[in-house]
C-alpha cells in the first residue's frame, strides 16, 4: 500500500511559517518602496544590517504579544485587522524610539508614515494570503479515530476545538459487540476497511483512543501493525491532545499517569533554577516600582469604589502543599465570605466596581510580588488555592495535588489560556495546563507566559 500524499501543516510549522513570512513580507516591502519612492530612512546596505535584526525582533515580540500566532485568530480576517495594526503600531513606535539600535530619525518626517504604512500594508496582503490560501480545508490533516463510540463525541470535539485543521472523518469502534449505528456526525467505519479507507480519504495519521477496558481486537491489532510497517502515522490519543491542547489529559490516563507525566528536567536543573530565582526577583522589584507608581490611582479608587482596606490576606496552599498568607489588593465588599467560602463568580455581586477595574487590569494581584521576594511563590506557577477548596477538589478531581510539587505562581499556564473558573470542571481544566507547565516547564516556556500576560492585560481579560 502506497502512503499517501495529502498536504498539511503541523500547528509547529504554521507558527513557524507566520514568523518567517511576517518577516520576509516587511523587509520585502521596504526594500522595494526604498527604491521606488528613494525612500532614505530604512536602507538595507551591508554596514546597517543589524537594523533588519533589531526590526525583525521587535516586529516578532509585539506580533507575540498582539495574537498575531494564535492560530485561532490567525485564521478570522477581522481579528487579524485589528492584531496587525496594534503591532504595526507598537513596533514602529519602539523602533522609532530607540535610535541607538535603529537609524537616526529622517529630517523628512513623511518618511516615518511611510515606513508604518509599508509595514502595515505588507503584514495585511501576507495574512490575507495565509488565511485564502493556507488555512483551508484543502490543508487539513485528515484522521481516522479508533475508539468507543461513546469516547467519540468528546474526543472529537476537543480535538477540532484546538485545531480547526485537524479533521476526523470517522471512527471505527473498538467493541467487540456491532455498534447500534445510532445517527451522529462523525461516521462509522468497519475495522476490515481500515486499508481502503487509508487510501480512499487520504489519511494522515491514525489516532488510538481505547482505554484500558476497551481492547482492541486481535484482528484489528495486526491491521495496525500492518499500516505501521507500511508507514502510516498511528498515534495515541493522550500524546495527540496533549500537542494540540497543551494540556495534559489526567482524566484519561488513570492509573498510568506516571507512564504519561515524566517530570520536566528543569524542575531537578539547578541552574535553571537558579536564573528563574533571579527572574522572579527582578519581576518582582519591576512590578512592586510599578505598583507604587500608581498607588495614588489606587488609593483614590479605593475610596471612591471599595470604601475599606486597600489590601487583604488570605491563606492559601503553596509548594509541598505548605500553608501561607498571601497579599492582594481588595477587590470585593467587606464581609464577603460571611456566609462560608465560595468561588468566585464571573459576575460576581461581592465585587465593587473599582475591584472589577483592579481584576480586569490585574492590578489587584501586584502586591504578591512581596509573595515572591519572601519565597511563597514565584512569578510564574499554578495559582495557589485555598485549603477549603484544595481539600474538595483533591477528592473530585484525579491528581490535583500534584499541582502543588512546584511553588504558586503569579501568573501561570492555566491563567492565560482558560476562560474564568467557577466549577468543577474549569478546575480540572486549568489542571490540566498547570500539568502541562510542570511537565514542560522551560525558560522558553515561561517566556511564553510572560508573553501572553502581557497580552491578557492589554486586552483587559483579567478576572
Amino acid at each position: 500500500m502506497a502512503q499517501n500524499s495529502n498536504i498539511h501543516f503541523e500547528i509547529s510549522e504554521r507558527k513557524i511559517l507566520l514568523r518567517v513570512f511576517d518577516i520576509i513580507s516587511v523587509l520585502g516591502i521596504l526594500y522595494f518602496v526604498g527604491i521606488i519612492f528613494d525612500f532614505d530612512y530604512f536602507k538595507f546596505r551591508a554596514e546597517n544590517w543589524f537594523w533588519s535584526i533589531v526590526l525583525a525582533l521587535y516586529l516578532t515580540v509585539f506580533a507575540s504579544i498582539f495574537e498575531l500566532y494564535d492560530l485561532q485568530k490567525a485564521s478570522k480576517f477581522e481579528v487579524v485587522i485589528q492584531n496587525i495594526i496594534l503591532t504595526a503600531s507598537v513596533t514602529v513606535l519602539v523602533y522609532l524610539l530607540t535610535p541607538f539600535y535603529t537609524p537616526t530619525l529622517p529630517a523628512n518626517r513623511l518618511q516615518i508614515v511611510y515606513f508604518y504604512i509599508s509595514i502595515n500594508v505588507a503584514l495585511f496582503l501576507w495574512r490575507y494570503a495565509y488565511i485564502t490560501l493556507i488555512a483551508t480545508p484543502r490543508f487539513q490533516k485528515k484522521v481516522l479515530l479508533i475508539a468507543h463510540e461513546k469516547e467519540v463525541g468528546a474526543v472529537v470535539e476537543s480535538l477540532h476545538k484546538s485545531d480547526p485543521n485537524y479533521k476526523v472523518i470517522g471512527f471505527i469502534h473498538t467493541a467487540k459487540k456491532p455498534s447500534n449505528r445510532m445517527q451522529r456526525e462523525i461516521e462509522e467505519f468497519d475495522a476490515g476497511m481500515i486499508g481502503t479507507l487509508i487510501q480512499e480519504h487520504n489519511i494522515s495519521e491514525i489516532v488510538v483512543a481505547n482505554t484500558a477496558s476497551d481492547k482492541i481486537s486481535v484482528a484489528l491489532y495486526n491491521d495496525l501493525l500492518l499500516l505501521l510497517e507500511q508507514g502510516v502515522p498511528i498515534r495515541e490519543y493522550t500524546q495527540v491532545y496533549e500537542e494540540l491542547t497543551h494540556r495534559v489529559p489526567v482524566q484519561h490516563v488513570d492509573k498510568d499517569f506516571y507512564r504519561f507525566f515524566p517530570f520536566s528536567r528543569s524542575n531537578q536543573n539547578k541552574l535553571y533554577l537558579f536564573f528563574h530565582r533571579i527572574l522572579d526577583l527582578l519581576f518582582s522589584l519591576v512590578g512592586l516600582t510599578f505598583g507604587l507608581c500608581i498607588s495614588p490611582i489606587i488609593l483614590v479608587g479605593n475610596i471612591i469604589g471599595n470604601r475599606g482596606p486597600v489590601f487583604y490576606t488570605q491563606i492559601r496552599v503553596g509548594k509541598n502543599g505548605k500553608q501561607f498568607k498571601i497579599f492582594k489588593l481588595r477587590s470585593m465588599i467587606r464581609d464577603a465570605e460571611k456566609y462560608g467560602a465560595q468561588f468566585a463568580d464571573k459576575q460576581d455581586s461581592r465585587v465593587t466596581k473599582f475591584g472589577r477595574f483592579l481584576r480586569r487590569s490585574r492590578f489587584d494581584e501586584i502586591p504578591q510580588f512581596i509573595n515572591v521576594i519572601k519565597g511563597d511563590m514565584s512569578v510564574i506557577g499554578p495559582r495557589p488555592e485555598r485549603p477549603i477548596f484544595v481539600k474538595e477538589l483533591s477528592e473530585k478531581i484525579p491528581f490535583y495535588e500534584v499541582r502543588h510539587i512546584v511553588k504558586p505562581g503569579v501568573t501561570g499556564w492555566a491563567q492565560v489560556n482558560h476562560k474564568y473558573g467557577v466549577s468543577a470542571d474549569d478546575a480540572l481544566e486549568k489542571l490540566q495546563y498547570d500539568l502541562y507547565y510542570i511537565k514542560k516547564r522551560s525558560i522558553f516556556l515561561d517566556i511564553s507566559i510572560v508573553i501572553k500576560t502581557l497580552s491578557t492585560i492589554i486586552f483587559f481579560r483579567g478576572q
